[in-house]
């Protein structure tokens, strides 16, 4: 006799916490070291994971907040996450390398190299300025309102629609605009999921973020040869203030 037991289907996966540096954020939002520098106010990056964003920006006079409800997690849970999430970027490179930028031509194990660099940067930085990692998760934030002069939010998103669907997307977004200053930005990469598709519910989310006057535009950073796998951030502002 066939099983006709119905099974719950199975809890979306976690996001990664992905271990990236300065550089990789620069290269991935649109952002070079003086302009961070030159930030009136402080950045806020949401999900931070155990990126070294928020150590190698402070030399620079940058104060950066990581939000990212990992951090509610033992120092050793979200070491060893980091270290998972290194292992499936390595998988993944090796599977799909039509998926990944130019920028990555070099060696995939001398790219990780930097994530192992930024993974020990963020775990010395967190011991010694806890106050800078924040435990908390999108769509609901504990920050004030314009707080934040930039702000970033990497893989997330767009990136796991199973966790992120048209509404709690939307209220993500809202969110983020929310604790971002009327003269700041948030700027929002990628827009395809894990497997390089583009979303499919983008223009309903820019009409919507519109109708909360949120203005939105689709920024090309790399543009190439390789068609909607071009380098593309999502810029949002609150609608009368323009940068």
């Amino acid at each position: 006799m066939a099983d006709r037991t119905v099974r719950a289907p199975a809890p979306p996966a976690a996001p990664l916490v992905t271990s990236r540096s300065l550089d990789e954020y620069c290269e991935l939002f649109g952002l070079t070291r003086a302009g961070i520098a030159a930030l009136p106010g402080p950045l806020l990056d949401c999900p931070g994971g155990a990126a070294a964003l928020v150590a190698e920006a402070r030399p620079l006079g940058c104060r950066v907040v990581a939000a990212d409800p990992v951090y509610a997690r033992p120092a050793e849970e979200i070491t060893a996450r980091a270290l998972a999430a290194r292992a499936a970027m390595a998988a993944a490179m090796a599977a799909r390398p039509d998926l990944y930028p130019a920028r990555r031509q070099r060696r995939p194990e001398h790219y990780l190299r930097g994530w192992d660099r930024a993974r020990l940067l963020f775990a010395a930085d967190r011991a010694a300025h806890p106050g800078q990692y924040v435990a908390a998760a999108l769509p609901r934030l504990p920050f004030a309102d314009g707080t934040f002069a930039l702000t970033l939010s990497g893989y997330l998103v767009f990136a796991y629609p199973e966790l992120f669907g048209p509404e709690r997307r939307l209220a993500a977004l809202a969110e983020l605009v929310r604790v971002t200053a009327p003269g700041g930005e948030v700027r929002i990469h990628p827009l395809n999921d894990g497997e390089g598709r583009r979303s499919t519910g983008l223009d309903a989310v820019r009409h919507a973020l519109g109708e909360r006057r949120i203005s939105s535009e689709i920024r090309v950073l790399a543009p190439t040869d390789r068609g909607d796998r071009a380098r593309r951030v999502l810029v949002l502002r609150r609608v009368g203030h323009h940068r």
